[in-house]
């Protein structure tokens, strides 16, 4: 078999089975320390003329600088596993955090002591621990995709940092209010906010929503993609999810109807719009309604913070919300009402009530 590209790491490797002059037939493979179908043939021919010459079968390992196989990581494993956001989050840690630190390194020469010298770097340039923990993450794929692939024996322990609990800002239920009726003399962006404050999308799913993903009838708005900086995607969970419409959410986008084309905001000639465009239209908005300047996932926060002020459950936040897991929702259960977990355990004291009657009628 000739040099040949590995369908699931995107790796080039080769393996062959080859004729020793004792009449063995020994096979041969590997993987060559560039990712390249080249440095797969040249690693073949090298790894051929070491069996021929009678030296030990296995070839020593050619192990990349890490500068070399982060471009390999994002060539493959990045380009084909990632979202557009993800890639380029990835491709900024490496080129001002870890490249710095450890580009010029042979991969298996990096140690646990370099990774918690560079968290201390970090940690002495004021950087927040989510933002340490990314870099680390980062850093761990990368790692870990290299042992997997055979190119180190094993990858260093990363310990993250501990983060604590995320502040977020909502609206108050008066602030929402005025909000939506300040907008009401824009009907486009009355809309906008109605869907981001009672269906909780996102800036890119609204950028990416269209006239088919609603269901007046029903009164259902699927949440199919998302825009990141004009390149459509999967929503941020990697998955659709359906959001009953309010009444009011309903009317919005009923009012808004339009044939300029398939997208629900748009401009005249149906293109669409840009982050610029939504974040200078939700701060006229704000402006008008004398609130804050914030942006559009403060709709967002307010969207999940006001579900769990009424009473609902953290799952049916999280499936609304498009949540990838509970740990985002129980962000906002603390402003669940106080007399829940109390109106909780009655429904054992009910349960019990509705036991003991069964048996006296018995």
């Amino acid at each position: 078999m000739p040099a040949y590209r590995d369908r699931r790491s995107g790796v080039w490797r080769y393996r062959k089975r080859i004729r020793l002059p004792d009449g063995s037939r020994p096979r041969i493979e590997g993987t060559p320390s560039l990712n390249t179908k080249l440095a797969a043939e040249e690693a073949e021919r090298a790894h051929i003329a070491r069996a021929l010459r009678g030296e030990p079968s296995n070839p020593p390992k050619e192990v990349p600088t890490f500068a070399e196989f982060a471009e390999t990581f994002m060539a493959t494993y990045a380009r084909s596993n990632n979202k557009p956001s993800e890639y380029e989050a990835k491709r900024s840690i490496l080129s001002h955090h870890l490249l710095p630190a450890f580009g010029a390194r042979p991969l298996e020469e990096i140690t646990g002591k370099d990774i918690e010298d560079l968290k201390a770097r970090l940690l002495d340039t004021k950087r927040s621990a989510k933002r340490i923990n990314n870099v680390l993450n980062v850093l761990s794929k990368i790692l870990r995709y290299a042992a997997e692939i055979e190119l180190i024996d094993r990858m260093p322990k990363i310990k993250t940092l501990k983060v604590p609990p995320q502040k977020f800002d909502f609206f108050t239920f008066e602030e929402l209010e005025a909000l939506v009726a300040k907008s009401a003399s824009e009907p486009e962006w009355h809309a906008a906010v109605l869907v981001a404050g009672e269906a909780g999308l996102r800036l890119g799913e609204l950028l990416a929503l269209e006239w088919t993903d609603i269901d007046f009838k029903n009164g259902l708005l699927t949440v199919m993609r998302n825009d990141w900086r004009g390149s459509i995607g999967a929503p941020k969970s990697g998955r659709d999810r359906k959001i009953p419409l309010t009444t009011r959410v309903t009317a919005a986008l009923k009012a808004i109807r339009h044939l300029k084309g398939k997208l629900v905001f748009c401009w005249g000639d149906g293109s669409r719009w840009t982050n610029s465009t939504m974040r200078a239209g939700i701060k006229r908005q704000e402006k008008r309604a004398g609130l804050r300047v914030t942006g559009w996932h403060v709709l967002r926060h307010s969207f999940c913070s006001h579900l769990a002020m009424r009473g609902a459950p953290a799952i049916a936040i999280k499936e609304l919300a498009g949540h990838a897991s509970i740990a985002v929702t129980n962000r906002y259960m603390h402003l669940a009402p106080g007399g829940a977990a109390r109106n909780a355990i009655a429904l054992l004291e009910t349960g019990r009530q509705v036991g003991d009657d069964a048996e006296e009628l018995a």
